[in-house]
């Protein structure tokens, strides 16, 4: 029996890639939710804070898209 290392240093990578990119995204929605939600925006700010909420969800979405890309790879009952 032997193991095929390169392969199994591809799978390790592309695991490290995808842990970034999902934590990368939450977190960077996360901090313009915080941004977004500020309690006293000057009036000059207002229309940029929904740009930022919007791309706060848009980065919450981003998430939950590679989330569910991922159960569907683990899950051979969704591969038709």
């Amino acid at each position: 029996m032997s193991i095929d290392w390169l392969a199994y240093l591809v799978v390790a990578l592309v695991t490290l890639v995808a842990t970034l990119l999902v934590v990368g995204l939450y977190s960077t929605g996360v901090r313009l939710y915080a941004i977004s939600s500020d309690a006293q925006p000057s009036p000059a700010a207002q229309g940029r804070l929904v740009l930022v909420k919007a791309g706060a969800y848009a980065c919450f979405a981003l998430c939950g898209a590679a989330v569910l890309f991922g159960v569907y790879l683990i899950v051979p009952a969704l591969h038709f």
